[in-house]
């Protein structure tokens, strides 16, 4: 199909041309959105809640990134904590959205999208509800957590057993009373789980964890050791390595190690481990892999996110459900991801492996502008209306 007459087919209205699209405003739309305007491209950013930084104020209130505030910066503003400082997501928040205003970046929030397909001649048709928009390449940065993963027993589960995805936890006031389940022990199961324990609950975890640290992050040796968990993270664990290489696929189901909260804190908290997982329903109450039936009040469901790509008209999925991608660049032309889970390396899911990540798909947009004809200055100078 021509671009004209996929724009007819959609929408009568001409619809807003630009260099590029960022799809997602979170820390890596943020940070695409900022090196693409230190090289000139002119580029526009949507994101579909209201405010900027609100994917990091919608999960639960104690909630903590695992690097220190020195390692939590977007290029070119610091992040205003003490350098060893463990921010929360709400700081997060607040940080990303005073970022998109200090860096004047074009963003337009409310904007959900809900289609993007090639058009013959090279470039895209981007679609959100009636608006419509056109350009010659997309980044998409829209995240891993969009759709919680649960598994098809859940429905069987009594009815007076209170369900949460990790999605929808905020804090323990949440939880019935009466003893707790929260199956998946990677990060957010291990705190879900800890401050479940704290506030007086009978806590039991399934699920085995996918390795830990020998030490916490936030531990004195931790952060000594940080500098070099840095440098593993970002030039050790990458998909240039064979290491890196095995440890992809389990970090991109959800499968990190615990950083902070690890099996010693969560014994000593009176966690109920369990290491089968969770397979199904025996009367309405959860079970055990090993037959071990559970009588609880609530189940927390931390049993991950799948991402959702369906709205991108293109046959770029691989088996695993991500798009066939390296560092970000597709297959599909002037296509690019950002925001992956090791898009590059383990630090690709962590604040301070943004910025490269962000850079080297901007550079990739850069390249191609120049390789395929300058843009006449009349298209330069377009604005969004």
């Amino acid at each position: 199909m021509s671009r004209r007459q996929a724009a007819e087919t959609m929408d009568e209205r001409r619809p807003e041309r630009h260099e590029a699209l960022v799809i997602g405003g979170g820390q890596a739309g943020l940070a695409v959105s900022d090196a693409l305007t230190r090289r000139g491209i002119q580029h526009l950013v949507l994101e579909a809640r209201s405010r900027v930084g609100d994917q990091w104020r919608d999960r639960w209130d104690s909630l903590r990134l695992y690097s220190p505030a020195r390692s939590d910066s977007l290029p070119g503003m610091p992040f205003p904590a003490p350098p060893s400082a463990y921010p929360s997501g709400h700081q997060m928040a607040d940080y990303l959205g005073a970022y998109a205003d200090e860096r004047r970046l074009p963003i337009r929030t409310g904007v959900k999208v809900d289609g993007l397909m090639a058009v013959d001649g090279g470039g895209y048709v981007v679609t959100a509800g009636e608006l419509r928009f056109e350009c010659e390449q997309v980044i998409v940065a829209t995240g891993a957590f969009q759709e919680p993963r649960l598994p098809d027993f859940a429905t069987l589960l009594r009815t007076e057993i209170r369900q949460l995805h990790s999605r929808d936890y905020r804090r323990p006031d949440q939880l019935a009373d009466g003893p707790v389940l929260v199956v998946g022990l990677s990060h957010s199961g291990a705190d879900v789980a800890f401050e479940a324990a704290h506030n007086g609950h009978e806590t039991h975890l399934s699920g085995k964890a996918h390795g830990q640290l020998p030490f916490s992050v936030e531990s004195r040796r931790g952060r000594v050791m940080w500098r070099v968990l840095q440098f593993v993270f970002s030039h050790v664990l990458t998909l240039n390595t064979p290491l890196g290489r095995r440890a992809a696929p389990a970090v991109r189901k959800g499968g990190g190690p615990l950083l902070r909260i690890r099996m010693p804190d969560l014994l000593a908290a009176g966690v109920k481990h369990h290491p089968a997982r969770t397979t199904g329903v025996s009367d309405g109450r959860p079970v055990l892999a090993d037959g071990t039936v559970l009588d609880v009040a609530t189940v927390v469901w931390c049993t991950g996110f799948k991402a959702d790509y369906s709205w991108i008209k293109l046959p770029l999925l691989g088996s695993d459900g991500w798009p066939r991608q390296y560092r970000g660049v597709a297959d599909a032309p002037g296509l690019y991801f950002v925001g992956i889970p090791f898009q590059f390396a383990f630090s690709s899911m962590l604040i301070l492996g943004v910025p490269r990540d962000a850079a080297y798909v901007a550079d990739r947009v850069v390249e191609r502008t120049r390789g395929t004809g300058t843009l006449s200055a009349a298209r330069r100078r377009l604005k969004p209306r």
